[in-house]
Order: C-alpha cells, then structure tokens, then sequence
C-alpha cells in the first residue's frame, strides 16, 4: 500500500473528528532550521527518533525539539532486546512512508503492518498542542495533545507515554575544574 499525501492524511484525521491547523514553510531538516516555525506554532514541537533493536524491533521516539535523548540508556525503559539504532532510510520509507527529515508522529498512518513501537515522551504530553511535520517538512500541523493519541490509537498503535531518558550535559567548566 502507498504511503499516504499530507491531503490523505488530513482526510483521515477529518473522518475522525479531530481538528487540526497547518502551516507550510520551507523545508527544514534539523530543530536549528526550525526556529522561525517553532515561535509562529505555540505549542510542543516535536523530535521524532526512528529506532531499531538487534532483534529488528522498531519505535518511534516522540520527544520534545530541545530534549537530549539519551540512546544509550533508552534500549532499558522500551524493553527493547538490545540498545538502539537509527533505522536506515530505507527502512524508514518502508515502515513509515516518509524520509529523513520528515519523521513524524503522523507517520504510523503508513505503518499498516504494526511494525512500529510508538513511544511519546511524558514531557511532550505536558503541552496541550503538539505540533508535527504532516508527513512532509514543508509544513507543520498542529494538533491537541489528546486528539494525537487517538488518532495513533485509530492507525493501531497503541502510544507508550514515559518519560525518555534525557542525556546529562556535562558542564564544561565543572569538568575542568574551573572555577
């Protein structure tokens, strides 16, 4: 089955009942480039990791923009078979129809198989609007908070809501004993 358009997938949200508004902007592909996108949208918005275990295990990490994941440590609360990996573009196109630089939450739409694991970080869930790319980076589409998992929950993908384990930053002066 095809990946769905961002016009498939508003369609799909509509004949859930779930109101949802979209502003294009030009292609961006990291949370720097994002900036501009991230102070219009009041909101969350979104980090979205494509993860894979030895085992072949799948997930989808929804995190906030500014959150340092730690991977290292993540494979743990997942229950994941070993620690984690980037799944290859390949795989993500495959899974969940979309490409590097447009992962988003909307993304198990396409994921028709129940490959995918998807995870939301608790911290995200504070906010009462999340903001994601609608399949394609040259948009971002906002939605509530609750309208997003049950939405997830119509696609068959029960989200995991926990907090995902946050790197330490290591202050440079206390590590080199500055003062």
């Amino acid at each position: 089955m095809p990946a769905l358009t961002p016009a498939e997938l508003f369609a799909r949200l509509a004949e859930l009942g779930i109101e949802t508004r979209t502003v294009e902007h030009p292609p961006v592909f990291t949370v720097a480039e994002s900036q501009a996108v991230i102070e219009a949208l009041p909101g969350g918005h979104t980090k979205n990791l494509f993860l894979k275990d030895k085992k072949g295990n799948l997930f989808l990490v929804v995190v906030g923009q500014d959150v340092p994941v730690d991977l290292k440590s993540l494979h743990g609360p997942l229950g994941a078979a070993s620690r984690l990996s980037f799944g290859s573009a390949e795989l993500l196109e495959e899974v969940l129809g979309v490409k590097p630089g447009s992962v988003t939450a909307f993304g198990p739409v396409n994921d028709t198989g129940g490959r995918v694991g998807v995870i939301i970080d608790a911290g995200l869930m504070e906010h009462e609007t999340i903001n994601c790319h609608p399949l394609v980076n040259t948009a971002t589409t906002s939605i509530a908070r609750d309208d997003l998992v049950r939405f997830l929950r119509a696609t068959g993908h029960e989200p995991r809501i926990l907090a995902v384990p946050r790197r330490q930053e290591v202050d440079a002066d206390a590590a080199s004993g500055a003062a």
